[in-house]
């Protein structure tokens, strides 16, 4: 984990909006199709922040109540911008776009 800590990708500045646009049409289409199938839509994010949230999917699952843990280890912790190396100018990029929440100090995961 330290090791893979320490790698700082330089990201894609030509094609990241692009990318950012295509992930959400395919989220987007997703839901369309599924619209008609019992589900919940799950954020990583909330899952992270709050604990309730696996509450919730055991519910939606009908699965009884557990403590649930996990072995993962995070990577990479601190802000972002020490986490990319081409931080300034993805952030050049994105800003004014609807993406710019993503790179935000107030974002967390």
């Amino acid at each position: 984990a330290q090791v893979l800590a320490k790698y700082k990708p330089a990201l894609n500045v030509t094609v990241l909006v692009s990318h950012l646009r295509g992930t959400e049409q395919m989220v987007a289409r997703a839901l369309e199709r599924f619209k008609s199938t019992r589900h919940i839509v799950l954020y990583y994010e909330d899952i992270v922040t709050n604990q309730t949230k696996l509450v919730d999917v055991q519910e939606f699952l009908k699965l009884p109540r557990r403590n649930l843990t996990s072995l993962q280890v995070k990577i990479h912790s601190g802000p972002l911008q020490t986490q990319i190396d081409n931080f300034e100018d993805v952030r050049k990029l994105l800003k004014g776009t609807s993406y710019e929440k993503y790179i935000s100090t107030d974002y967390r995961l």
